[in-house]
């Protein structure tokens, strides 16, 4: 179940949204003169990369909420690339994009292109990831309750004992909150150890190898944390494989996640995060800085839900 500061957020999202689209149909903007002219709203958004459910899953929200208030969209992918982001988004720039929603590939190596955006008066929403450099709003996932969820699940399912491990990712800000979160609920029980962490660069193919890796040197394993289900899911081939009862556990909610969390077998929870609600809100929040509001805040945090298979049925982004 969502929680009640999520649905206040949706609330006033929705409420910007009606604003924005009364504002629209009647009146002009400043400088725009009495000629009855409207200078149709520009929205980009820049993805880290567009290969992966989660994400398509919030383009769909982004450009369902963007035709709703007659806006026109730029969307772009970085497939990873921090130089394609960059000069992704100073092509939109060019293009005299109103907003900009960003998905940053590198937090810090974006940095410049938001400064270009933010010179030119372009509004800046971070989303999922935080950039550095004056954004105006960031929205994403509580990550540190995600690894926290996940990891108090995982000591409640071995009775306080057991030998763990963690799958890593990238070093960005998300993740190691993650992992944060995860070992300080691990730690809250002192017949849990954690005996090996390995990165897995939140890649199936990559983290198949590294799983195989943590399985061969450590034969008493009983658990395994990833900081993200596309890790996870190679995990689980590798653990699948060898035969070994390791019981695994991860975040994002991705669909082949959640059937393998109803068959029951070696992948009992994911801490499930909300991309469709992540880019609404960003959209929401870009649209009242877009208005003249004063009271935007800086960071907006949205939920997450610990999926297990009591819960999982019929759950979807």
């Amino acid at each position: 179940m969502k929680k009640r500061g999520m649905k206040f957020l949706m609330v006033l999202m929705g409420l910007v949204l009606i604003t924005f689209g009364c504002s629209n149909e009647a009146g002009t903007k400043e400088g725009e003169g009495n000629t009855g002219a409207k200078k149709d709203l520009l929205i980009g958004i820049s993805f880290q990369e567009l290969n992966n459910p989660y994400f398509i899953s919030m383009q769909k929200a982004f450009e369902e909420a963007a035709k709703t208030i007659g806006a026109e969209v730029i969307i772009t992918d970085a497939a990873h690339d921090v130089a394609q982001q960059a000069n992704d988004i100073d092509d939109m720039i060019q293009r005299g994009i109103d907003i900009l929603i960003l998905n940053p590939t590198d937090s810090e190596g974006i940095e410049p292109a938001v400064v270009a955006a933010d010179e030119a008066g372009v509004i800046v929403v971070a989303v999922d990831a935080q950039a550095s450099g004056p954004i105006d709003t960031f929205v994403g996932s509580r990550n540190y309750d995600a690894g926290y969820l996940a990891g108090k699940k995982m000591v409640e399912d071995l009775g306080g004992k057991g030998k763990v491990a963690i799958l890593d990712g990238i070093p960005v800000v998300p993740i190691l909150e993650r992992v944060e979160g995860f070992k300080a609920a691990v730690a809250e029980s002192s017949g849990i150890e954690i005996v090996d962490i390995q990165n897995g660069k939140q890649d199936r193919a990559v983290a198949t190898d590294v799983t195989e890796n943590i399985l061969q040197a450590n034969p008493d394993l009983d658990a395994l944390f990833s900081v993200n289900d596309g890790g996870a899911l190679g995990a689980l081939g590798a653990i699948e494989a060898s035969g070994k009862d390791v019981w695994l556990y991860s975040v994002d909610g991705h669909p082949e996640v959640i059937e393998a969390i109803l068959a029951g077998g070696a992948f009992k929870a994911t801490s499930a995060q909300f991309p469709a609600d992540q880019v609404r809100i960003a959209l929401g929040m870009a649209l009242a800085k877009l208005w003249g509001a004063e009271v935007v805040p800086k960071e907006v945090p949205i939920d997450v839900e610990l999926i297990t298979i009591e819960n999982a049925e019929g759950f979807s982004w």
